[in-house]
């Protein structure tokens, strides 16, 4: 058997939801005693296991507890109980700019993030040709990233996080924003990493890439896993769900 990579057990993630009907702060501070709480819980005993070289896509409608779950393995947020262990370095990509100083330039962010993600500053600079190179930002990455497009900031995130040695990369339909021609190469890239070994755990909405990134999908509804599977098994349970 395959090493674990990302094991989740018995995960729950619950938040609370502050209503106190104020509409102003003089009100908000007269009712505040009065105000309710409610319990959301995003995540209800969610389990499973990944191991080295797998590419895993999880999929569910908006609100599912798709994002939740992915912030969990990334330590963005804490688990209410059970637990998520993740044994290699991961590379998140989580949101669109997401890890960016809108202030800093493209090129202080590369440095920036990829300390952050484990690297030296002697690697960074050795790499960092390279991640301008494959992000095709060679005319732009003195400027501020709060000048980039979505696209621009797409391909700067994706190339960082593909350079950094990371064993995991945890992708959250990074790979929908960018013109065709990038997403060729990205998906051509998520290739060769899991030829090496590498593991990628993704979510996405667009079934072809399902197809097309995973061999195995799970299933996540209203928090509960519904299905965890083959993707020729479980993504067309799920298609037929959404009818």
């Amino acid at each position: 058997m395959s090493e674990v990579m990302i094991s989740v057990q018995h995960l729950r993630k619950e938040f609370q939801l502050s209503h106190s009907g104020a509409s102003s702060l003089k009100t908000m501070l007269l009712w505040w005693k009065k105000r309710s709480i409610e319990q959301f819980v995003a995540l209800e005993d969610v389990s499973f296991e990944v191991r080295r070289g797998e590419s895993v896509a999880l999929v569910g409608r908006n609100g599912a507890g798709k994002s939740t779950l992915l912030s969990l393995m990334a330590r963005v947020y804490k688990p209410t109980s059970g637990t998520v262990t993740v044994n290699a370095r991961v590379a998140p990509l989580l949101e669109l700019g997401a890890g960016f100083h809108p202030d800093l330039t493209g090129l202080e962010n590369i440095l920036f993030n990829g300390v952050i993600l484990g690297l030296t500053r002697a690697q960074v600079r050795e790499r960092t040709p390279d991640i301008i190179a494959f992000a095709e930002l060679e005319h732009h990455i003195d400027a501020p990233v709060r000048t980039y497009s979505s696209g621009m900031l797409a391909r700067l995130g994706f190339s960082i996080a593909v350079h950094v040695d990371a064993e995991i990369l945890v992708v959250d339909e990074v790979l929908a924003v960018g013109d065709f021609a990038f997403e060729q190469k990205c998906y051509s890239r998520l290739e060769e990493f899991r030829a090496e070994g590498g593991t990628i755990f993704s979510v996405s909405h667009n079934p072809a890439a399902v197809k097309r990134v995973a061999e195995r999908c799970i299933w996540l509804k209203r928090g509960v896993v519904i299905a965890d599977g083959p993707v020729s098994e479980v993504l067309p349970r799920y298609q037929a769900d959404q009818d």
